[in-house]
């Protein structure tokens, strides 16, 4: 029981909200394809395969992660307790979890086409590269991003078989979303981060934190709304798009610099965010009517 419970706390089993963000964006690629090919019993599939391939990833990510940041984590007290950081379990026992979790994920991808499957096995060198980025440069919210949406291509081209434009303007929308998300979420940790020495946009900008966020959150409702009204019945999906962006409105309103608290509260609030857009696809594809 001990060791389950060293596990969940490893993977983050036990916070949803890293896998369901990895998720989201899946969904959408998926959603979008479906307006493509209208293959409706593939997308039901597809979605239950991703959704699992994103538990898999996150899971083996915040592994490597911790295994990485060991040294960072246990002088920052949000992250001291971290069952490496802390002692809890060896770097020998986690690695050993990363190769299993990979290795199903690696099962899973293979029930795709090859072009997506080759888009999966190239993810893996952003995936295990993001934990450096914060010790060179003050974007590693931005390569977060990167990785993080990569799986909203792999689960277009899983769809359609082929890589389109609109794909390429919704992965960078999502980039930016991911830009704005996490860089609220790193407010929690500017104080720690300064004295260590560990780069962010939260430090970057935290004198005009409220701004950069806001203008990453514009760039991402624009490109939204213009892929909706060019791809898709906009009629259908207009009410999405407006909660759409009220919802990154009400994080921009509520996360405060000084409260930590009311940063993770906003940062959560994205699983919201990236459901409202799931169904705006898929509301304006018509497979839900409203």
């Amino acid at each position: 029981m001990r060791q389950l419970k060293i596990f969940i706390e490893l993977t983050r089993l036990n916070k949803p909200i890293g896998f369901m963000l990895l998720f989201w964006p899946c969904s959408w690629g998926l959603a979008l394809g479906y307006v493509e090919n209208q293959n409706l019993n593939q997308f039901f599939y597809f979605i239950m395969l991703f959704l699992m391939g994103s538990v898999l990833m996150r899971s083996a990510g915040c592994i490597v992660n911790d295994i990485v940041d060991k040294n960072i984590d246990i002088k920052v007290n949000r992250t001291k307790k971290r069952p490496i950081a802390s002692g809890a379990i060896s770097i020998k026992q986690s690695l050993f979890y990363v190769v299993v979790l990979c290795f199903i994920a690696f099962l899973i991808l293979i029930q795709f086409n090859t072009l997506t499957i080759i888009l999966g096995m190239s993810s893996m060198s952003l995936a295990f590269s993001y934990p450096y980025m914060k010790r060179f440069t003050y974007w590693p919210q931005l390569f977060l991003g990167l990785t993080f949406n990569w799986g909203l291509i792999m689960a277009w081209v899983a769809m359609t078989n082929f890589i389109s434009i609109d794909i390429i303007i919704l992965y960078i929308a999502a980039i930016f979303w991911t830009l704005g998300y996490d860089t609220i979420y790193g407010v929690q940790d500017i104080f720690d981060d300064e004295i260590i020495g560990v780069k962010s946009t939260s430090i970057k900008f935290k004198d005009n934190i409220k701004l950069f966020v806001s203008l990453c959150y514009f760039v991402t409702s624009i490109i939204i709304t213009y892929l909706f009204y060019i791809k898709m019945n906009l009629e259908n999906s207009i009410i999405f798009i407006i909660i759409f962006i009220l919802s990154l409105i009400f994080q921009i309103k509520i996360f405060e610099r000084n409260k930590p608290k009311k940063c993770l509260q906003a940062f959560k609030f994205n699983n919201f965010s990236g459901l409202i857009v799931f169904l705006g696809i898929l509301s304006a594809s018509q497979l839900l009517n409203f």
